[in-house]
């Protein structure tokens, strides 16, 4: 059994090299390190509800994203919410939910 692992973790290393050996005329690559500053706002959402909107959004993203959205109605308000929920896996609770729709419908739905 032992044997056999040596093999397997051989072949492991020979195929680790293989790839990182470019093919026959192309250019080989170099891997950078890369660093990105990302805003330090202290930004928070103000008001009748915001704080679990604060609660519940400022984790993932800075307030100003929110606030620099288009207005839209309640409905489509749900969507991103949902959006943010599911597809992103945003952290907040179902509970909720209907209160921070109803907050971004109030400060940025259509008039």
């Amino acid at each position: 059994m032992l044997h056999s692992w040596r093999i397997l973790s051989a072949f492991g290393v020979v195929a680790i090299a293989a790839a990182a050996v470019p093919a026959f005329g192309q250019t080989p690559f170099t891997l950078k390190s890369v660093s990105v500053d990302l805003p330090s706002g202290t930004r928070t959402f103000s008001g009748v509800g915001a704080s679990i909107v604060n609660q519940n959004c400022l984790g993932c993203h800075s307030a100003g994203i929110v606030l620099n959205q288009p207005d839209m109605p309640k409905a489509s308000w749900a969507i991103e919410v949902d959006k943010m929920r599911h597809a992103f896996k945003a952290p907040m609770d179902a509970k909720d939910v209907p209160a921070i729709i109803a907050y971004l419908a109030r400060i940025k739905g259509t008039k």
